[in-house]
């Protein structure tokens, strides 16, 4: 506002006129000066403190950061629109080679597969791997077990992710071992290793991985040495295999006996009557469910075949077969390679004793239940897709 003063009335006209004229134009140009500087930082200033108000300064700051970033992008964003005519509706973009949900993005931000690699907060993304591990190895755990798992940790090289799946809850007690600081730990009160696979190892998840070691906690690994194992699993072109079993101890079928004679074998001999086709379970292609190895390829199989609710896997290993082929030559046992089975009481005390039985029985029991309801649901899948297909299954032998 411009207030004329009484020595301002005897000037001339043409005087008050000039005088009007310079005061609006400095008004617009220190406008115009005032916009295009950048704000001045408060926290630049040598203010005594005592005149500034208690707000939180570096808040400020974070937000002026905010804007600056939103106004480049927005202005990049404008120089693009210029170069290159976008239309805004993103409904015009539909890929259906894309992984499903994701038709409407282009192809080229399209991240379908991830992994267990550890990242910075801070630095550039491209330099925070220093190295890449190709193998993958997870044991379902309990805390009580942790000298076992510390022991079969340290046969696994630098180049294996560490995954622990805890049943128990305790995670941060692991710390006391150096590797278990670089480990990833999944916890999750009373749950069986099929559970978490199927949660947390999706195919698209553990796809830089060559080779999946989904490995129970009662192993003795003495006589075992991954990167070893590896070797002879590639070898003999093995799909799905495991560890040979010490023949005294926690041994239920003839097919996974370790052989001294041997670095692998495929095929074995069950008692009379068990196999009626020496190339199906559980005589070839076959290996137990208690420290399987998957290649990349076959767990994608695999991990569509398990149930989300039969989580103890029962019966699972008897399917194996239907990921591979010919499955009797892609199956076997790593011999040289070997492991004890030592029977621990870990998982099977989570359950809750029920009409008078311990918990271990009744865990026992829902495996049986679970062996059985997986065979009919495979049964009936298999049927029920053969006379889709107009095929006539009443004489088939094969099981």
């Amino acid at each position: 506002m411009v207030i004329i003063t009484r020595s301002s009335a005897g000037r001339k006209p043409s005087e008050i006129m000039k005088f009007f004229l310079t005061t609006f134009i400095g008004i617009v140009f220190g406008f115009f000066i005032g916009v295009s500087i950048p704000t001045l930082s408060i926290t630049k200033l040598n203010l005594p403190s005592g005149l500034l108000p208690s707000i939180d300064l570096s808040y400020i700051e974070d937000r002026y950061a905010g804007r600056q970033a939103w106004s480049f992008m927005n202005n990049g964003n404008k120089r693009s629109s210029s170069q290159v005519q976008l239309s805004s509706d993103t409904s015009k973009i539909w890929v259906p080679s894309n992984p499903r949900g994701a038709e409407r993005l282009p192809p080229g931000i399209v991240e379908a597969e991830s992994d267990f690699y550890l990242r910075r907060l801070w630095g550039k993304p491209s330099e925070d791997l220093t190295s890449r591990p190709n193998y993958l190895v997870t044991f379902t755990v309990g805390y009580d077990q942790k000298n076992n798992i510390d022991a079969a940790v340290k046969k696994f090289s630098g180049n294996f992710t560490i995954l622990l799946f805890h049943y128990d809850g305790r995670t941060t007690e692991w710390d006391e071992f150096e590797w278990s600081k670089q480990a990833i730990h999944v916890s999750v009160h009373k749950q069986t290793k099929w559970w978490y696979a199927k949660r947390f190892l999706h195919p698209d998840i553990v796809a830089p991985y060559d080779y999946i070691f989904i490995w129970d906690e009662d192993l003795g690994v003495e006589h075992f040495n991954a990167e070893e194992y590896i070797k002879l699993v590639r070898k003999h072109g093995l799909e799905i295999s495991q560890p040979g079993l010490e023949p005294n101890k926690g041994l239920t079928w003839q097919m996974t006996k370790r052989r001294g004679d041997q670095e692998v074998h495929k095929v074995t001999e069950e008692k009379p009557g068990w196999c009626s086709d020496p190339h199906l379970p559980p005589c070839a292609a076959f290996v137990e469910i208690m420290a399987p190895v998957f290649s990349r390829d076959a767990w994608r199989c695999v991990w569509h075949m398990i149930q989300n609710d039969l989580v103890h896997g029962w019966g699972l290993d008897f399917a194996l077969r239907r990921c591979v082929e010919p499955a009797h030559e892609k199956i076997g046992v790593v011999d040289s390679q070997w492991i004890v089975h030592q029977g621990l009481p870990s998982l099977g005390n989570q359950g809750e004793s029920q009409t008078g039985k311990s918990r271990w029985q009744g865990v026992r029991e829902r495996c049986r239940k679970e062996w059985t309801m997986f065979q009919s649901r495979l049964a009936n899948a298999e049927n029920a897709y053969y006379k889709s297909m107009g095929t006539d299954t009443s004489n088939s032998t094969a099981h």
